[in-house]
């Protein structure tokens, strides 16, 4: 570490932490989960396993007079067979509220998945740090978001002046849970995924529980989400269960209310959000599973089920969005603090026209901040079922 100060190590623990709902000490250092224990215990494959320890939203947060800060973590990648290895994930530093630097830590374990078999090998290696330098003097607030898409062990944080965690701040708790676009697949940065985009605009402090292919109704995440702490409650429901293919209409219906009924045993009168799936023409009408088309350049998905089978309960979006309005509606009568939020209105036909799914269910960055953008006005701007006037006690 380069300063004219000696350099101070401090524990990585758990109140340095937000977006976390657990920790687990490991053979390295501290690794932030999305989900608790018992939850993990109940997870029934690896995508799932993988895609909760991805600390999408976690990040570390603390009060401080450095102007060097070293980070050392054991980095976990994921990559696919047959496909370009991606990018090292970022780790964005926010003083003061404001984006001031970034890194990457090469390195790390690396863990490739087999699409035509859902296979994964695992790639030991070194851990590395994320170094931030010639930050500003004076005491300030530092947050440094974790990778969105890299499992992050946190081994080690040094500076050349004291750490101490930084006061609550008075922001109300935004708990979410969606798939992988909330998970922030294709955003360029942690703090660029629509969900932290959102957060920022509408000043709350996000836990996010967006879990990439994920979002199938387990139980075990509702029942999480009804343990956590939470002012505002949102759940992006749908285009999982669509191209799994996991249910059909008779089981998603009570599914549905099951799962609110779970988090409503907890927050029996937070504002709660129900969004329906964003415009994806692949799955429109046409039922899963989805599978991927590689042509040796681009990854795009297809959907492969027969739209015909619609009558026989298979699911689409169309139909999941009439199911979720429905639902919601039926609900609204004993419970005025739930709200329903059409996800066309997030990313629809102009959207599509303007910003296209690259891969045909993922938004590209711009499309991260548009969903955002309009996910900030919609909830949390004036009259939004998420703003402070919505918050009955």
């Amino acid at each position: 570490m380069a300063s004219h100060r000696q350099p101070i190590t401090t524990p990585v623990t758990a109140d340095l932490l937000r977006g976390a709902i657990d920790v687990e000490r490991t053979a390295h250092g501290l690794l932030p989960h999305r989900l608790p224990a018992r939850a993990r215990r109940q997870i029934p494959d690896e995508q799932l396993a993988a895609a909760e320890a991805q600390p999408s939203g976690v990040r570390l947060v603390f009060r401080t007079r450095a102007t060097v800060i070293e980070l050392d973590t054991l980095p976990t990648k994921r990559a696919y067979l047959g496909l370009p290895t991606p990018a090292d994930g970022v780790y964005d530093l926010l003083v003061d509220g404001r984006l001031t630097g970034q890194a990457t830590v090469p390195g790390g374990r690396v863990r490739t998945t087999d699409l035509a078999t859902g296979s994964v090998d695992l790639r030991e290696g070194p851990p590395g740090t994320a170094r931030f330098a010639d930050l500003p003097e004076g005491d300030k607030d530092v947050k440094i978001w974790l990778p969105h898409n890299e499992v992050t062990e946190l081994i080690a944080l040094r500076t050349d002046a004291p750490v101490e965690p930084a006061p609550a701040g008075g922001r109300r708790v935004w708990l979410h849970h969606g798939s992988s676009i909330s998970h922030g697949s294709n955003a360029a940065h942690p703090t660029a995924a629509w969900p932290a985009l959102a957060a920022a605009r509408g000043e709350v402090e996000l836990v996010n529980l967006g879990f990439g292919g994920s979002a199938l109704l387990d139980p075990f995440t509702a029942r999480a989400m009804r343990d956590t702490p939470a002012d505002l409650i949102s759940v992006k429901i749908g285009i999982n269960v669509v191209n799994a293919d996991v249910m059909r209409l008779r089981a998603f219906t009570p599914a549905v209310h099951g799962f609110l009924d779970t988090i409503r045993e907890g927050h029996p009168a937070t504002p709660l959000l129900v969004v329906s799936p964003i415009l994806c023409p692949v799955q429109e009408d046409t039922p899963g599973p989805l599978v991927p088309d590689f042509d040796g350049a681009t990854l795009r998905f297809r959907a492969t089920g027969d739209p015909a089978e619609r009558a026989a309960g298979r699911l689409t979006l169309n139909v999941i969005r009439d199911v979720l309005a429905k639902v919601v509606a039926q609900r609204t009568a004993d419970d005025p603090n739930l709200h329903y939020l059409d996800g066309r209105d997030l990313y629809g036909e102009k959207d599509y026209a303007e910003l296209p799914l690259p891969d045909e269910i993922h938004p590209d960055p711009a499309g991260h901040r548009r969903i955002g953008e309009n996910f900030a006005r919609l909830a949390f701007g004036p009259g939004g079922p998420l703003t402070p006037a919505s918050h009955l006690k």
